[in-house]
């Protein structure tokens, strides 16, 4: 894991789960990088985390003991044939955003997803989201594809950009 500085990358534990919930909400309320337009309870986060962890990581950031973002890896499909990819998600904080924190996140992230022997990484990114876009671009995520107009929020619809990373 990252340590540097005063960041550290770590394992995301239930004791976390508060602070991931409030840092999702922040997205749910603020950006289009969800598409959940209500916020999350604790206890609905409790289910996802509890169901999630089990087989896939969720990595947090901290910065002087405070958490600062997450970042996971779900399973892309149910079916099995999608068994060994996956769906990276990544969130960080407002007031911490463009620190290079997301990257150090999706960095980990991924390679705990390697040593897993995950496959293939998709990222799902809203239109506007220039700064992600390169983030992954700067990963080695590869574009595949535009969902035209799948989304709608705050009055706008919106389109997804696909991009992939293989292992």
């Amino acid at each position: 894991m990252c340590d540097y500085n005063m960041l550290s990358i770590r394992e995301a534990k239930i004791k976390d789960l508060e602070k991931i919930t409030e840092i999702y909400n922040e997205a749910i309320l603020k950006t289009t990088a969800t598409f959940d337009t209500q916020i999350k309870t604790f206890d609905e986060q409790k289910v996802w985390f509890k169901c999630h962890y089990q087989k896939n990581p969720i990595l947090i950031a901290e910065e002087n003991n405070v958490i600062v973002g997450w970042a996971s890896l779900s399973k892309w499909s149910d079916r099995c044939v999608y068994s060994d990819t996956y769906e990276i998600s990544c969130y960080v904080k407002e007031e911490f955003q463009n620190k290079g924190i997301g990257k150090s996140l999706m960095e980990n992230l991924l390679e705990e997803g390697k040593k897993a022997g995950f496959h293939v990484v998709i990222a799902r990114i809203t239109e506007g989201n220039l700064n992600s876009i390169h983030l992954h671009e700067s990963l080695g995520f590869e574009h595949i594809g535009i969902m035209k107009e799948v989304g709608f929020k705050f009055g706008k619809r919106l389109d997804v950009y696909l991009m992939e990373k293989i292992f």
